[in-house]
């Protein structure tokens, strides 16, 4: 859609919330989302410069706009989920999870059985789940059979077949493993008692089931029956040692939804745990993948709300890593500093970085399970769309990295025949660069690594992709003049955020489609220089090679020196922070002490 035919409907939009809807040339729903003011947020697609390239793809696509008038943000949030949820647009957020989870079905029947199911059907019964894993529903079902008496059979048992007398018990009746309602043993009260002690076990809640079993106990030891008191007291022994094996947290933590992120370029991991009576019921990760210019913050919320729905969560308590808008009525959002909630925040945490190593692990062992033929048609469609003059087999890419505005460091990654050249990857410490400065950064280390090629006169590669915009662009190819390399081998930048490729002297950049075999070859080798570079940092962190520079002022100690720089989040920011800002956070001499060593002055602070 044009701006100028936008600007004709745009006063017709409604400054209202509620959800929009874009649909393109043949009717398909491309985009569903929610706003506060339908008729600001609509118009912020076609009034800005639009830096995003799927954001771009989108815009040109709209041909026709809907949208719906809702009473409040809540009624916009859950009313966005459920269409997205529904159509699942193309442009929307897609939670990579096509699954069928397994449930614990409740059937509907007199003395209803319980069993394991995939599909839910509209019959009354009670679907418990869904559950991540089948081996965690048969771990449980193993468990409620050994402790809670509930048939297996699949016997008809209506009243009158059991007046009747139609049905004999079974070996399991011998075996103690059902109370045998088929000959009228077990009245349908005693049976309901058995199902909620099932539900109870499910949610993690086994003290009333332990406490239930006492009772029976010290019943049948009154009544001399000691077998079976002991039968019951095993049965007590065994929860009691399933419980402690369970419960992780505080058991007053009741009933709690924990969720953590891993956000990279395009994608986002997700990580899920239901706690409920001190007891994890629930773990699930899933991948996000981004289409436009999505926030963390947006991100996240749009997971939390989909995962909730998708696993039946009714919890008042949400903890999350930081805040998000999340407008449900009776929902608390929690982000723990500490304690037993802070726990198992870093639980997730840990659970979503296994996930996301390890699918980026398969990613490129997928990448290398490619054949030769496969690899070299990638190779053969990237010299194609980047006009090479020589098939790329030797690909480099550097990338720069710093530590909260501190601490710079630089990676680089080879790839050869389009596999990951894992002896050939270098990291650089920065050696001339006084502070960040990335464009000085990328022209020392491309300086090194070329230099240091040249002088074991080793192959150049064809590809030398920068990852930065024209200014680190620039600075490379500054190196490769330098070292008269001009022509032998070719420069491009990558944008960070809107994956466009910059050649040098070109003033318009290159846009692949997003979805082409160049742009995502492109964006495996950016991946591994960020995630080759990131390891490298934190090694360095964890060794403690890395020193807060604020540390340096005279006067000014660790612990003070880290308490800005969390404050604060860079050294940077530090340095431009007012003079009330510091003087909150550690007093009038530390912020002389600061002053004085950015600027060499003497200046005079006020407090106050």
């Amino acid at each position: 859609m044009e701006q100028e035919t936008f600007q004709q409907i745009a006063q017709t939009i409604p400054p209202e919330p509620g959800i929009y809807k874009y649909f393109g040339s043949s009717k398909e729903l491309l985009y569903v989302g929610k706003a506060k003011n339908l008729r600001k947020r609509v118009s912020s697609y076609f009034n800005k410069t639009l830096s995003n390239y799927k954001t771009y793809e989108l815009v040109r696509r709209i041909h026709s706009i809907e949208f719906t008038l809702v009473n409040s943000e809540q009624d916009a949030f859950l009313l966005e989920n459920s269409l997205i949820k529904q159509y699942q647009p193309r442009f929307n957020i897609n939670l990579k999870d096509d699954k069928s989870y397994p449930f614990i079905v409740i059937k509907k029947e007199n003395f209803p059985r319980v069993f394991l199911t995939r599909r839910k059907i509209p019959d009354g019964s009670e679907y418990l789940g869904p559950f991540t894993s089948v081996a965690r529903v048969r771990e449980l079902i193993d468990f409620i059979k050994a402790n809670v008496q509930l048939r297996t059979c699949k016997l008809n048992l209506t009243p009158g077949n059991i007046a009747k007398r139609k049905f004999r018990v079974c070996l399991e009746y011998h075996l103690g493993n059902c109370k045998g309602p088929c000959e009228g043993l077990q009245t349908e009260d005693d049976y309901a008692d058995g199902l909620r002690r099932l539900k109870n076990i499910l949610k993690g809640n086994l003290g009333p089931v332990i406490n239930g079993f006492r009772v029976e106990m010290k019943e049948a030891a009154a009544q001399m029956a000691f077998e079976k008191a002991e039968i019951i007291r095993k049965k007590i022994e065994h929860m009691e040692n399933y419980q402690s094996r369970s419960v992780i947290v505080n058991k007053h933590i009741t009933q709690v939804d924990v969720f953590s992120m891993f956000r990279n370029e395009g994608d986002a991991y997700i990580n899920y745990l239901m706690v409920e009576n001190g007891t994890i019921v629930q773990t699930h990760t899933t991948e996000a993948k981004t289409q436009l210019e999505e926030t963390d913050e947006e991100i996240l919320s749009f997971s939390i709300a989909q995962l909730r729905d998708r696993f039946n969560s009714s919890a008042p308590e949400i903890i999350l890593p930081f805040p998000v808008e999340y407008p449900q009525e009776g929902i608390t959002i929690t982000v723990p500093r500490a304690g037993d909630k802070k726990k198992l925040l870093e639980l997730s945490e840990k659970n979503v970085n296994y996930y996301r190593e390890e699918t980026e692990r398969k990613k490129m062992l997928h990448l290398s399970k490619k054949t030769p033929d496969e690899r070299r048609e990638v190779l053969e469609q990237l010299q194609k769309d980047l006009q090479l003059s020589e098939l790329p087999v030797h690909i480099e890419c550097f990338d720069n990295s710093n530590f909260q505005g501190s601490f710079p460091v630089s990676a680089m990654v080879c790839f050869r025949d389009g596999l990951e050249s894992k002896k050939d990857y270098r990291h650089f410490n920065v050696k001339t660069v006084e502070g960040i400065n990335d464009f000085a950064t990328m022209k020392e280390v491309v300086y090194r690594r070329y230099k240091r090629l040249l002088e074991e006169e080793q192959t150049l590669p064809q590809l030398v992709i920068i990852d930065g915009g024209k200014g680190q662009l620039s600075a490379a190819l500054e190196s490769i003049e330098e070292l008269g390399l001009q022509g032998k081998l070719t420069l491009v930048g990558l944008a960070k955020n809107e994956e466009e490729i910059f050649f040098a002297g070109d003033h318009e950049s290159l846009k692949l489609p997003y979805d082409s075999l160049s742009l995502k070859f492109i964006r495996k080798i950016r991946d591994e220089v960020h995630r080759f570079g990131i390891s490298f940092h934190r090694n360095k962190r964890s060794r403690g090679t890395f020193k807060n520079e604020l540390e340096n002022i005279k006067g000014i100690g660790k612990h003070t020196a880290d308490q800005l720089l969390k404050t604060f989040r860079s050294v940077n920011k530090v340095k431009g922070a007012s003079d009330e800002e510091l003087i909150k956070l550690v007093g009038v001499s530390k912020t002389r002490l600061i002053r004085n060593y950015f600027s060499g002055q003497t200046d005079e602070i006020q407090a106050g």
